[in-house]
C-alpha cells in the first residue's frame, strides 16, 4: 500500500455553523446529529471515510463556547485535543459570523503549522457582496489557509473539499479497519439519535439538560430490543419530556425508532424511560459516568 493515504481531519468552529452537516455530507452517512439549535454536538465524533487509495478519519467536534457548565469544559477539551492531533484542519465559519468569539481557540488556529481549510458556510443565504466581504476578512485573519465558500446543506462546493484534503494527507496505511465507519459503539449512536429527537421536539433549555443512556441492547434474528433512559436534572423537566398522558415521550420514541431502524437496517423495539439525576451537567463524577 505504498501510495495509500491516511490521516486525521478535525472539523472545528462555533456552534451551529454546519460542522455536523458537513461531516455527514463528506461521509455520505449520518453519524452526527443535526438540529437548528446551537451546541447540539457534545462529543468528539469520528467518522471514517474509506476508499481503496485512502482513509480519512474526520472528527466532528462540539461548537467552540465559553464554558458555563462543567460539561462545557469537557466539550472544549475535545476541541483542544482535536486541534492537537489533526493532520488537516477544517475550520468552519458562516456568512453570519463576524469572527470566532472564543479568542484563545482562534489564536491556536492562527499558530497551527498544519494545512488549514477555512470554509465559509451558508453562502446561499447572503448576497455575493457579503460572501466576498467574508472571504476578504478570513483571508486576512488566516493568511496561510485555503478559503472556500460553501453550502454544506445544498452540497455546493463540497466535492472540492475532499480533493483539498487528499492533497495534504501523508502516505500511510489505514489507521482503522476498512469496514469501520466510526470508532464509536452502536449504543452511542442510538443514544445520539434519541437525543436529536429531544432537541427537535422540545424547546428552550430542556434539551440541553438531557442525556440519553442506552441500558439494554439485545439483537435477535428479526429485531433489536433497546431500552434507554433519558436523564434530566429536574422533576419539572421530566414532566415536560413525558408530556400530557405520556404523549411527548411517545412521540420522541416513535421518531427515534424510525431513525434507529434506518441506521441499523433492522426492526427495532424501543422502550424509553425518564429519570432525574440532579445537576448532572455540573458534576465531574456524573459526567464521567455518562461517558464525557
Amino acid at each position: 500500500m505504498k501510495n495509500h493515504k491516511s490521516g486525521f481531519v478535525s472539523i472545528v468552529g462555533s456552534p451551529n455553523v454546519g460542522k455536523s452537516t458537513l461531516m455527514n455530507k463528506l461521509l455520505g452517512e449520518k453519524l452526527s446529529i443535526v438540529t437548528s439549535k446551537a451546541q447540539t454536538t457534545r462529543h468528539r465524533i469520528r467518522g471514517i471515510l474509506n476508499h481503496p487509495d485512502y482513509q480519512i478519519v474526520f472528527s466532528d467536534t462540539p461548537g467552540v463556547v465559553n464554558a458555563a457548565y462543567e460539561l462545557h469544559d469537557t466539550m472544549m477539551s475535545y476541541v483542544s485535543t482535536s486541534l492537537s492531533d489533526a493532520d488537516v484542519l477544517l475550520f468552519i465559519t458562516d456568512v453570519f459570523e463576524d469572527t470566532l468569539n472564543h479568542k484563545a481557540t482562534l489564536q491556536k488556529i492562527k499558530d497551527m503549522r498544519i494545512p488549514i481549510i477555512c470554509l465559509i458556510n451558508k453562502m446561499d443565504l447572503r448576497s455575493q457582496d457579503v460572501v466576498a466581504e467574508r472571504i476578504d476578512y478570513w483571508t486576512k485573519e488566516l493568511p496561510n489557509a485555503k478559503i472556500l465558500p460553501i453550502s454544506a446543506l445544498h452540497n455546493f462546493n463540497v466535492d472540492p473539499i475532499l480533493q483539498l484534503i487528499l492533497s495534504h494527507l501523508p502516505n500511510s496505511p489505514a489507521y482503522f479497519d476498512k469496514d469501520a465507519i466510526s470508532d464509536r459503539p452502536m449504543r452511542f449512536f442510538i443514544s445520539e439519535i434519541i437525543r436529536e429527537k429531544i432537541f427537535l421536539n422540545l424547546k428552550k433549555e430542556v434539551p440541553y439538560a438531557c442525556q440519553v443512556e442506552v441500558t439494554d441492547y439485545e439483537e435477535e434474528e428479526d429485531i433489536i430490543r433497546i431500552r434507554a433512559n433519558i436523564i434530566v436534572e429536574r422533576d419539572s423537566q421530566k414532566g415536560i419530556i413525558i408530556g400530557a398522558k405520556g404523549r411527548q415521550l411517545k412521540h420522541i420514541g416513535i421518531d427515534s425508532r424510525k431513525d434507529i431502524e434506518k441506521f441499523v437496517d433492522k426492526h427495532v423495539f424501543l422502550q424509553t424511560f425518564v429519570k432525574v439525576d440532579k445537576d448532572w451537567r455540573s458534576n465531574e463524577g456524573k459526567l464521567k459516568k455518562y461517558g464525557y
